[in-house]
């Protein structure tokens, strides 16, 4: 039983926050995509160097850093999870990623709009309706 994690551990316990962090980030969590074409043989420290280089972003912020290869077949989500860097990587066996479109190095985008990239959909034929935003002053 030794180095096996229990079925009560992932599902509900410690193991679960963690796996959920990644598909359900803080809503505090900036989203930053690159949208110029990325060598996806870059790992964790050429991705981060990435961010502080070009992006003048703090890779250790916890936000994710978003990377597309010129095909826009590939992606990595790069992001500091308390005490380690994660990469999360998706390959599309058909299709490429929509990006939006953007005036510089690095667009900025909320989760949602990453979730309809993620799922194929094109953010410019997306309409979102009005709702209330509540935002919290700081005394």
């Amino acid at each position: 039983m030794a180095g096996k994690l229990s079925l009560s551990l992932v599902r509900g316990g410690y193991y679960a926050s963690r796996l959920r962090k990644m598909f359900f980030p803080e809503s505090t969590t900036k989203v930053w995509l690159y949208p110029l074409p990325t060598d996806m043989r870059k790992s964790f420290n050429g991705l981060a160097a990435l961010v502080k280089n070009t992006l003048k972003e703090n890779s250790l912020s916890g936000d994710l850093y978003i990377f597309v290869n010129r095909r826009l077949t590939l992606m990595k989500i790069l992001y500091f999870d308390r005490n380690g860097y994660c990469i999360w990587y998706k390959k599309l066996e058909q299709g490429g990623f929509q990006l939006p479109k953007g005036d510089g190095e690095k667009i900025r985008l909320d989760f949602t709009q990453l979730k309809l990239i993620l799922e194929g959909i094109d953010l410019t034929s997306v309409q979102q309706r009005k709702r209330y935003s509540h935002s919290q002053r700081l005394p």
